[in-house]
């Protein structure tokens, strides 16, 4: 046995679940994204304004928001089937073709006429973001979009074990989605587990869940007070376990670990095991992703945090959206 903060769990066992992830039934809903990276150096500041400029070196693109997640449950050996929409664009085609170079499915994507795909540009020069920009539309997505995702559950649901809510704010997650979704799961007469990684002001849509994935600050907002040490922390946790009606809230903190809340009580604080953070992009996605393939594999709550933190540990340590392999992870696993 190991153990961390006095967490005691079975390393072998943890690797031996990883192994099962290839047999999970895992649909993530939510807002899709395309991350595109310009990496380059710095060397001057302009004579224009004083701001500094980036002599570009090279551009990346990768999958980014929902589209992380699938990308981060594929490479642990999955093969999660993701829902959500596009815009009828060149950057919504460059998405389903990635899917499809992963060999994922890609008929859950609802191609948009009329929305642009989200794009998220971070310009990054030595290794640190210098600005962020955005392209795109933040407006609820057409009913007659929701609808069609919500037909594509109904027809797929049992070919499922867990479903994966990504909210990116993006226009896609509402409250006549997450009801569909509500029911649909209620009549298929089986349980199936959900997970949510939150967004502001949407936490209304969430109650009931299994797992609700909130960083400090999200959990913050949604309690009224800063988060500032145990006992605002203890005090966060439980009023949103109560307050959601959920199984469980995953508190994530940076650098200082993750924090379990469980509707029995127990509180669990798993310490990070990064040996080095120089981006947290996408940390969330691979939280979310891993837990939720733990659960559907059948790894009890706590030693699937205790997981997905080891997952998190590594992508913090690179620079950029990345996903984690299986094999690094069970290389991680003290």
């Amino acid at each position: 046995m190991a153990e961390i903060n006095g967490n005691y769990y079975d390393a072998e066992a943890l690797k031996r679940y990883i192994d099962q992830f290839v047999a999970a039934r895992v649909l993530v809903l939510g807002d899709i994204i395309m991350d595109e990276y310009i990496w380059g150096n710095v060397t001057r500041i302009s004579p224009e304004a004083p701001v500094p400029v980036v002599d570009v070196e090279q551009e990346t693109k990768m999958l980014g928001g929902a589209a992380n997640v699938i990308r981060n449950m594929a490479t642990l050996g999955a093969r999660p089937v993701l829902c959500g929409v596009v815009g009828d664009d060149s950057t919504g085609e460059e998405i389903l073709s990635a899917l499809t170079h992963m060999g994922l499915k890609t008929d859950g994507v609802v191609r948009e006429p009329g929305r642009p795909t989200s794009i998220k540009t971070r310009i990054v020069a030595h290794n640190q973001q210098v600005v962020r920009f955005d392209r795109e539309s933040r407006a609820n997505v057409r009913p007659e979009s929701i609808q069609k995702l919500i037909d594509y559950i109904a027809d797929h649901l049992d070919r499922f074990d867990a479903v994966v809510v990504s909210d990116y704010g993006k226009g896609l997650i509402s409250g006549h989605l997450m009801m569909g979704l509500r029911d649909l799961c209620a009549l298929s007469g089986r349980k199936i587990i959900t997970t949510v990684d939150p967004k502001t002001g949407n936490f209304e849509y969430y109650k009931g869940v299994d797992v609700i994935t909130p960083n400090h600050h999200e959990a913050g907002i949604y309690c009224g007070f800063k988060i500032l040490g145990d006992e605002a922390l203890n005090r966060a946790g439980r009023k949103m376990v109560e307050d959601l009606d959920c199984r469980s809230v995953l508190i994530t903190q940076g650098k200082e670990g993750m924090t379990l809340f469980e509707r029995t009580g127990e509180i669990t604080h798993i310490p990070t095991v990064a040996k080095k953070v120089f981006d947290v992009t996408g940390a969330g996605d691979t939280v979310i992703g891993t837990i939720s393939l733990c659960l559907a594999a059948g790894l009890d709550l706590k030693s699937a945090a205790i997981l997905s933190n080891f997952a998190a540990g590594i992508v913090v340590g690179e620079v950029g959206t990345s996903a984690v392999r299986a094999e690094d992870l069970k290389k991680a696993i003290l």
